[in-house]
């Protein structure tokens, strides 16, 4: 496990530009009373077989000169308590379908390909500031059955020492299939805003996604 701290993101250039604006924003918004995140289900493929790489870039795998396909996309965001602190060190265990909507788990049914250069599956943390990125594609869409459709989501499994570990699933803005999602349309409407991430700019030409995370004290 690779872990993500503040000398990482520097370096990286997470701070720089649009998303230390949005960072910028989580901290004026620390003092507030905070809304635990939605939980949701795990869903069926969590990863079944370990991985070497796991770090913070699902685009390129270790050894591999190709990067993932699809559309590179980053997400940032800070875990915090209920008052708003930031929550450091927080494991933050991450996993997705590929570009085509297919899962590397052995039970997924879809026909789409599997991509052999995206990693997939990640396990960070969040810095001093409860602050976290990943770089990633965006998931595709899939069939859940004859009648549902998934929509792009990403499936989170935030935990650490003195919290209840949060299982939830992060959405995307402005997605048709939201609306017709049987998982997020079970959410009351005070819940789906939170489970679903705003873009806030770019960088490097990529779309930056905010999604923050509020868990609760045990």
């Amino acid at each position: 496990m690779r872990d993500i701290t503040r000398r990482k993101f520097i370096k990286s250039g997470v701070l720089g530009g649009i998303v230390a604006a949005g960072l910028v924003t989580c901290g004026r918004m620390s003092k507030l009373r905070q809304i635990p995140t939605p939980p949701e289900v795990e869903g069926p493929f969590y990863p079944t077989e370990d991985q070497d790489d796991k770090d913070y870039d699902l685009t390129q795998i270790e050894g591999h000169k190709a990067a993932a396909a699809g559309t590179q996309i980053i997400i940032v965001g800070r875990i915090t308590d209920l008052a708003g602190n930031g929550i450091d060190q927080a494991t933050i265990d991450i996993w997705q379908a590929n570009t085509w909507g297919r899962y590397h788990h052995p039970r997924d049914p879809n026909p789409q390909p599997l991509d052999p250069n995206f990693q997939g599956w990640a396990i960070i943390s969040s810095d001093t500031d409860g602050n976290f990125r990943f770089k990633t594609v965006m998931p595709g869409a899939y069939p859940a059955s004859e009648t549902w459709t998934r929509p792009p989501h990403i499936h989170f499994k935030v935990s650490r020492q003195g919290y209840d570990t949060l299982i939830t699933q992060m959405y995307f803005p402005n997605e048709k299939l939201n609306e017709t999602d049987y998982l997020l349309s079970n959410k009351k409407a005070s819940e789906r805003p939170l489970m679903i991430a705003r873009n806030i700019g770019e960088e490097e030409d990529k779309a930056v996604y905010e999604y923050n995370i509020v868990l609760i004290k045990i």
